[in-house]
């Protein structure tokens, strides 16, 4: 019965501390703005790290095979919060719990992230 309640206790924990760290992501300002040369460096470590799933156009991986399928990163629809904080903290820290979204914080440094999301912006569809 102590076990069943700690570990009760323990997730209740856990989710707390999930959900206010997606509220911190949330107010996380972006410290480089969308310059021309942040967009292309953006497009670059793009191409590179996350054209494999999502695509070269951004709409969806090639042939969206993956299960589940990457989603499409031009549309409104941003499942895991759509402001430049949120965008920036699924990049780095991936999206769990199955980290079907693996993070890029051991490959990126956060300039380039920043220009990802830079990069991100200007091709979404208007």
């Amino acid at each position: 019965m102590k076990t069943r309640l700690l570990i009760a206790l323990g997730v209740m924990v856990w989710m707390s501390g999930a959900s206010r760290a997606a509220q911190t992501a949330a107010t996380i300002r972006n410290p480089i703005s969308s310059s021309p040369e942040s967009v292309a460096a953006g497009k670059q470590a793009y191409v590179r790290t996350c054209a494999p799933c999502h695509g070269t156009s951004g709409e969806g991986g090639p042939g969206n095979d993956l299960i589940p399928a990457a989603p499409d990163l031009t549309d409104a629809a941003w499942d895991h919060g759509s402001t430049d904080g949120e965008i920036f903290s699924s990049i780095k820290n991936g999206i769990g719990p199955e980290f079907n979204m693996t993070p890029f914080k051991d490959r990126l440094k956060d300039d380039d992230i920043w220009n990802v999301v830079n990069y991100l912006r200007s091709i979404a569809k208007k």
